[in-house]
């Protein structure tokens, strides 16, 4: 799974990487330990291309209680077309979720071991992801989405069994289709990404505990 990531790119490298329409706002971080329920940095398959902020834990359209989210923060990419929670929005509401790495932790023994995760050229990049509007019962909208996972490459095998779809860029066109996208079509992107490109390192246990978001983490 996909439990935990950071963002710490400036929103001015944010806003010409992703191709934005504008400049995200200055308050969206830097953050080296985004965790589930929180919101989260996404660009959805609406014109034109902006970042905006969803909670993370995706929340069918149809659910009677918001906290099935809190089981939803990923969706497994093999069967992601099927299951009545996340069918629907992988044909009409796929995104982006921008991050610069993620965490995973490595058990050896008893021990479990944070590694953190970055492209090795330390650009940022995007999950794949699905979003929902989930309408409150006091009338509110909830914008959330949830981050797609696959099976590792050879560096994530080492580490854990899942990874989460990091999209190539030449994706992101077809990925942000407005409206809707052929299951068959949306599904054949969701493939783990090259391990070439990709590096790992163990970081401070301080990651363990989301209410701390600081720099100190990633030593």
């Amino acid at each position: 799974m996909c439990g935990r990531f950071t963002l710490t790119t400036s929103p001015d490298q944010l806003q010409i990487t992703f191709e934005l329409s504008e400049r995200p706002p200055a308050e969206l971080g830097p953050r080296y330990n985004i965790a589930p329920t929180q919101p989260i940095a996404v660009i959805t398959n609406h014109e034109p291309r902006k970042l905006e902020l969803f909670k993370w834990g995706l929340i069918p359209s149809w659910a009677k209680d918001p906290k099935i989210g809190h089981s939803l923060i990923n969706a497994r990419g093999e069967t992601v077309a099927e299951k009545p929670a996340f069918r629907a929005a992988l044909k009409r509401r796929r995104c982006l979720i921008l991050a610069d790495g993620f965490y995973e932790w490595k058990k050896e023994g008893r021990a479990k071991t944070p590694m953190y995760i970055q492209l090795k050229d330390g650009q940022p990049f995007a999950f794949a992801g699905l979003w929902e509007v989930w309408q409150a019962a006091d009338g509110s909208s909830v914008p959330t989405c949830t981050i797609i996972t696959t099976t590792p490459n050879k560096l994530m095998e080492n580490i854990h069994d899942r990874m989460p779809v990091i999209l190539p860029p030449k994706a992101y066109a077809l990925w942000l289709t407005p409206g809707e996208l052929p299951a068959g079509e949306a599904q054949a992107l969701l493939q783990p990404f090259a391990a070439s490109k990709m590096k790992a390192r163990a970081v401070s246990t301080l990651v363990n505990n989301p209410r701390i978001d600081n720099a100190q983490i990633l030593q």
